[in-house]
């Protein structure tokens, strides 16, 4: 009990602090996208436009067709406000009808702020997607912010930044890779088409070059055959002509000694 007492002391002294909250809060959010997406398709401090400050993480888009090397960022920034949270929480359980409606206001001013500065930080078209994300780190507040009646249009349709918690982020991550993945097939299937064609168009040609061989095979065929007769007719004349020595028979026709026959001297010519 001790070591769980030390460890919710260590927790509340975390959620206490607003830079080590942040931290937290963005540690959560880089934990998500690495388990939904790749290392090469989102990106961490990515600043969108020079001069601006650079947003916690963002989703990396494929751009447009003449600009494929520059892609297009889905800032993701995560903010946590415990402190107008907690006081709302807190007013709800003590029944502070007045606390709870001055939590309320106080909850909704602070993630109305928090989108507009996402807007004006983050939001460059065509470097960036025309909207944004506003993480939020823990369900409760996420679904308390969805409990505010109109809060969530307002955010979307005035800032262009769509409120998500845990589970809603994923969904979106989800998606998002699904997205990918049909991009990525798209392409290998064009790139498959392509290939395709190009082996048609070869190919034909190939089919070309057989029926040039064609032709000279059967041109080199004929002409076999009929040296073949040739050859035929020539041995039946010669049949009853007597046969010399090999040795006489080159020197009657002045022809070089062939490695072949060079040791044999029994060989005779017709």
């Amino acid at each position: 009990m001790q070591s769980l007492a030390n460890g919710v002391g260590d927790l509340k002294r975390v959620l206490s602090n607003v830079k080590e909250r942040g931290t937290w809060g963005e540690y959560q959010l880089g934990a998500i996208l690495s388990e939904i997406l790749t290392v090469d398709q989102y990106a961490r401090n990515v600043r969108i436009k020079e001069g601006r400050e650079s947003v916690e993480y963002a989703v990396k888009l494929p751009g447009r067709p003449q600009e494929q090397d520059q892609p297009v960022w889905l800032p993701i920034d995560s903010k946590f406000p415990r402190e107008a949270y907690e006081r709302l929480v807190e007013a709800s359980r003590a029944a502070d009808a007045e606390g709870v409606e001055s939590a309320t206001a106080e909850l909704r001013r602070t993630i109305i702020r928090m989108a507009r500065d996402i807007q004006e930080k983050y939001i460059h078209p065509p470097a960036s997607t025309d909207f944004a994300i506003l993480f939020l780190p823990t369900e409760g507040l996420y679904a308390e912010v969805l409990r505010q009646a109109g809060l969530h249009d307002e955010l979307q349709q005035r800032h262009r930044v769509l409120v998500a918690g845990p589970t809603t982020l994923s969904a979106i991550l989800n998606s998002l890779r699904i997205g990918f993945q049909t991009l990525a097939i798209e392409k290998q299937a064009s790139e498959v088409w392509t290939v395709l064609a190009a082996v048609k168009t070869e190919f034909g040609k190939f089919g070309g070059v057989l029926d040039k061989m064609k032709k000279q095979l059967y041109t080199v065929t004929n002409t076999l055959d009929e040296s073949a007769q040739r050859t035929r007719v020539m041995e039946r004349k010669l049949r009853h002509v007597t046969q010399i020595p090999m040795d006489q028979a080159r020197t009657i026709l002045a022809l070089e000694p062939d490695g072949f026959n060079a040791g044999n001297g029994s060989e005779t010519e017709e």
